[in-house]
Parts: C-alpha cells; structure tokens; sequence
C-alpha cells in the first residue's frame, strides 16, 4: 500500500500537488477535512516513525511550533511508511534576525529534549567513534583517512550533554519563519547528539565562540559527509574536516 493509505484520514483526503524538498521521501500537500496539510511518504519503520511523531507531539505541548502529526480517523500517527502532518505557514529565514530567532528556537528543542532516548537504528556522532554503521552512515565505504579525520572531530564532543538535534536546520528550506514565530519542518535527519552539532548557522546567529565554532564546525562538516558519502556534497563537505 502506498497513497492509497490516505484514504485512512477520510473519505475527503486528498493528494493536491508535489513539494519541493523530498530527497528520502514523496512530499505532498494534502486536503484533509477542508484544511491544507503535508504528507509524507517513506521507507522508515514503524519504530522511527513513533519515534519522531511521540517527538513532534511533545514538542507541540510545550508550545513548539512543529508539524504535528494529524491522525487518521482511528487515531493512529502513521500508516504504512505515511504520515500526515500540519502545514506551517511562513519563509525561509533571510536577516540575521531571522537566523538568531532560529538558533533560539534550537535552544529551547535541545532544552525539552535532554535525556530523549535515541532514535530507533541511529547513532550519535561520538557513538561512531566505535561503531562503523548507523541508519544512512556506513563508513567503511569511506576512505580510511577520511573516517580518521571524521572520528578526530567527532572526539572533540565526547563528555557533552547530549539531546535531540533536528539534524538539517541550515538549511533555510528546513525553516518557516513567521513575524511571531519560528517553525523547523523536515524532521528526517532528526536522532540523538550533542546539540551544537545544531548550532552552525548562517552569520554565527548562535553566537558561539571561536572554539566552540570550530568544533561544532569541523564536526558537522563530518557528520554531513558520513551521512551523504559518494555524492558531490559530501566529498565537498570532507574536504572542510582538518587532517589530524
């Protein structure tokens, strides 16, 4: 069953047109009850995506704005890889203001989210200083010098607290800002780390200093490269992490 499933939200749900952004899923606005919303599509289990709709259901109640998940008419999250979200209003962020209010935005994620357990398969940056695989990451396909210089980086991190990271906030398609608010969308890369992996923004908007920068830095950089291997952008993204 793919699509077909929507029909789970009502005899009305209907699919309206593709979005943009859905590199691991199909992304579609939706009809459901009158109102427009968002559904997605995938590949992921039954435990990731109860992971990641209890997260954004958690998030909503402490007064986050998030998609959060719209159940079907018998109340379940989910349904055969689909998932049904609200649409949030709004643009990319484009002002440093608009950039500070979503390094604020993170901040009050990784404060609710403190002792969050792992997502279901993930591992965290320092989990792979002694693991080889985790979800998309597989680093034995990478270069033996180059998973040295990955692990270098994710080793400055070891001893930190750690916290759900939404995973992608730079990218300003994984924003929607609003004058009296700021929502994170695209929850796919979202796992268990330590949280200044989410904190390299455009400008330096979360005001770390230079050494806090250059760690969170190097070891994004790293992480971005382990998840995407073997095309442009993660060559391009390795290139950035320091030889030991």
């Amino acid at each position: 069953m793919g699509w077909e499933a929507l029909g789970q939200w009502g005899e009305g749900a209907v699919r309206i047109e593709p979005l943009a952004g859905g590199v691991a899923n199909d992304v579609w606005s939706l009809r459901i009850n009158g109102q427009i919303a968002v559904g997605r599509f995938g590949s992921r289990t039954d435990a990731d995506l109860a992971w990641e709709t209890g997260l954004l259901q958690h998030l909503d109640r402490e007064g986050m704005t998030v998609p959060v998940p719209i159940p079907t008419t018998d109340g379940r999250l989910f349904v055969n890889g689909l998932v049904v979200m609200k649409y949030m209003e709004g643009g990319p962020p484009e002002t440093e203001s608009d950039w500070r209010r979503v390094a604020e935005t993170l901040r009050e994620l990784h404060r609710l989210t403190q002792g969050w357990p792992q997502r279901p398969g993930w591992r965290s940056s320092t989990d792979l200083l002694h693991a080889e695989t985790g979800t998309r990451i597989n680093l034995a396909v990478m270069p033996p010098e180059g998973v040295v210089r990955c692990r270098a980086a994710w080793a400055r991190l070891v001893g930190r607290q750690t916290c759900v990271v939404h995973g992608n906030p730079s990218n300003p398609g994984n924003v929607r800002v609003t004058a009296d608010r700021v929502a994170l969308i695209d929850w796919d890369e979202a796992h268990v780390d330590v949280p200044d992996l989410d904190l390299v923004l455009p400008g330096n908007a979360a005001d770390l200093d230079d050494g806090a920068h250059d760690i969170a830095a190097q070891a994004s950089a790293a992480w971005e490269a382990a998840v995407c291997w073997r095309d442009e952008y993660a060559v391009k993204r390795l290139a950035e992490v320091r030889p030991v």
